[in-house]
């Protein structure tokens, strides 16, 4: 397991091959994989303990991959810059990682991977792939300062005087989803000091809000159902969950990465009912109600809320088939619109970030500036819901480790 100190304050300067700043996902695993390959490696973490944001993923049981990840599942201003490290490290490459651990895991819907019992054991795990002998672990660091040498070596400086150098630095330090975390744009700042282009950042997997006319959909608050939400081009059919302030559930965070202000969000409330179903019941059961047709496959207060707002208050044989296509055609697409999100504070992670027009695809480098390194959430790569972020983090911070040895050797 990786070595946690505390320097003396001072002049003390730790000497490494390369310095990782973060310890979350992609940092713990890059440290690991470094010093497995005889690297010295020095990682800092802003927080007093490492992985913190692994340990609440995933309802405390850290949803560690997707079985189906592949570059489809990620957002990025060039859609092909994840292929090279998710080609080279596979789900099933870090499951074999859980398994030799012997870590139990179970798959819940979608491919999503979880811990049967906390995601305490990925953490854990990871630590143990640090050899201790290689890889010093630093927590509570504030950094000060980093700064490059005409000599090409990294130096950073902590607000308590504390030194590390390296000819190597990888910045691993995430977005600023979940600030209650410690979570800051710190990569963003990092990166433009060295000349980077940052790719505009925005919370992703987040809830939206609701305002005007569709504010009235927050008396639901509570209520979930089996949707079909779409937002641009993007289309996913997962639950939605009405809330005080909007809209939630895996649906609404999955288009929530690909909605743009302004835009309408829409929803087909009953993703599996046939095309002409109202016509068809209306020769069934002629003397039905929309309201009770509603209620026999959604939960009442939501099929009570849409019986209301379509206005058909009478038995369906009474109903012209035309009001009834109109009324076909707005539960198959809902459009509401979102006046906002709940922010970075209740997103689950970060679109956008440092521009991979910066970086090599391979190995994770920015081409500007030898030595420097990005990865994992910093990167404006961004997965869907359901461990596609976490599978981007031990596959950037793979090659980044494939990358540093290469880079050693010669």
């Amino acid at each position: 397991m990786a070595i946690a100190v505390r320097p003396p304050i001072g002049s003390f300067v730790e000497q490494s091959d390369v310095i990782i700043l973060g310890a979350g996902a992609a940092g713990l695993y890059c440290a690991g994989q470094a010093g497995q390959r005889g690297l010295k490696v020095a990682l800092v973490e802003k927080a007093e303990a490492p992985g913190k944001k692994i340990l609440i993923s995933g309802g405390g049981r850290c949803n560690f991959t997707n079985l189906g990840a592949s570059p489809a599942n990620y957002l990025s201003a060039n859609p092909h810059f994840a292929k090279s490290a998710l080609a080279r490290y596979t789900p099933a490459d870090f499951i074999a990682l859980v398994e030799r651990h012997g870590i139990a895991w179970h798959e819940k819907t979608l491919g999503q991977l979880f811990c049967d019992g906390s995601a305490r054991q990925i953490v854990d795990m990871l630590l143990a792939e640090c050899p201790p002998e290689r890889v010093r672990l630093s927590c509570g660091v504030a950094v000060a300062g980093v700064a490059r040498g005409e000599d090409g070596i990294f130096t950073v400086t902590a607000a308590d005087g504390r030194r590390w150098q390296a000819p190597a630095l990888v910045i691993a330090t995430g977005g600023p989803s979940i600030p209650k975390m410690g979570a800051s744009d710190f990569a963003y700042r990092l990166a433009r000091q060295f000349g980077l282009k940052v790719v505009e950042p925005r919370p992703a997997l987040v809830p939206l809000t609701l305002g005007g006319e569709d504010v009235l959909f927050r008396e639901l608050s509570g209520v979930a159902a089996p949707v079909l939400a779409r937002a641009g081009k993007a289309a996913f059919a997962e639950a939605a969950l009405f809330t005080h302030k909007g809209l939630s559930g895996p649906a609404i965070l999955q288009v929530s990465s690909y909605w743009q202000h302004g835009e309408p969000v829409g929803i087909t409330f009953l993703p599996e009912a046939a095309t002409d179903w109202l016509l068809e019941a209306k020769r069934d059961r002629p003397r039905a109600h929309l309201r009770t047709l509603l209620r026999e496959r959604l939960p009442d207060r939501l099929a009570d809320a849409l019986a209301d707002r379509l206005g058909l208050e009478r038995e369906l044989a009474n109903c012209s088939d035309k009001d009834l296509r109109a009324a076909q055609a707005r539960l198959a697409d809902w459009r509401f619109a979102p006046n906002g999100t709940e922010g970075y504070a209740k997103a689950e992670v970060t679109a956008g970030g440092i521009a991979t027009a910066e970086l090599s695809s391979r190995t994770m480098e920015a081409a500007k500036v030898p030595g420097l390194y990005a990865i994992g959430e910093a990167v404006d790569v961004t997965g869907w819901l359901g461990g596609y972020n976490f599978q981007w983090a031990w596959a950037s911070g793979h090659a980044c480790a494939e990358a540093l040895a290469q880079r050693t050797r010669t």
